[in-house]
C-alpha cells in the first residue's frame, strides 16, 4: 500500500474553483429583466473618459435615450449620471428568439478633483452620446517671494 500525502489546500481550491463556475453559469444564463438593479447585471452605460489640453472629458454611450431620460449632477465633487431606458412594448404578445437589449434604470458616479470649478461643466446629448466636458483648473504658478536682507 503506498502511502499518499494529504494536500488540504487542494481541495479548498478545487471546491473554490466549483462554487466560481456555478455562480457564473447562473448568472449568465439570466434574463436582464429578471435581475434586479444593482446586481451584477445590471445594466451600466458603457463611458469613455480622457484628457485634453484643457478639460476632462467624459462620454457616456446612452444609445436609444433622450435627452429628457437623463439626470447629471454634481455632490460634494461627486458627478452623477442617472436614468432609466424603458422597454418600449406595443404588443403583449410578443414571440421574442432572444432579446438582449437591457432596459431598466442605472447609475453611474465619478470622483472630479477637488480643484474643478462645476459651475464651468458644459453636457452635450448627440446620437445617444452624452458628453460632459469638466474643464481644468487654471494651474496655481508659483509665486516667487523676494526676501530681503536686513
Amino acid at each position: 500500500m503506498a502511502i499518499v500525502r494529504w494536500e488540504p489546500i487542494r481541495n479548498v481550491v478545487s471546491l473554490q474553483d466549483r462554487i466560481n463556475r456555478m455562480f457564473d453559469d447562473a448568472f449568465s444564463r439570466m434574463e436582464p429583466s429578471e435581475m434586479e438593479e444593482g446586481s451584477m447585471g445590471a445594466w451600466r452605460p458603457s463611458t469613455d473618459i480622457y484628457e485634453t489640453e484643457n478639460s476632462i472629458i467624459i462620454e457616456a454611450e446612452l444609445a436609444g435615450l433622450k435627452k429628457e431620460d437623463v439626470d447629471v449632477e454634481v455632490n460634494d465633487n461627486v458627478l452623477s449620471i442617472k436614468g432609466e431606458k424603458k422597454t418600449e412594448t406595443e404588443e403583449n404578445n410578443e414571440n421574442y428568439y432572444r432579446r438582449e437589449r437591457v432596459s431598466g434604470k442605472f447609475h453611474r458616479a465619478f470622483t472630479l478633483p477637488m480643484d474643478v470649478d462645476v459651475e464651468k461643466i458644459s453636457a452635450k446629448f448627440k446620437d445617444g452620446v452624452l458628453v460632459l466636458d469638466i474643464p481644468k483648473p487654471e494651474e496655481k504658478k508659483p509665486k516667487k517671494i523676494n526676501v530681503a536682507l536686513d
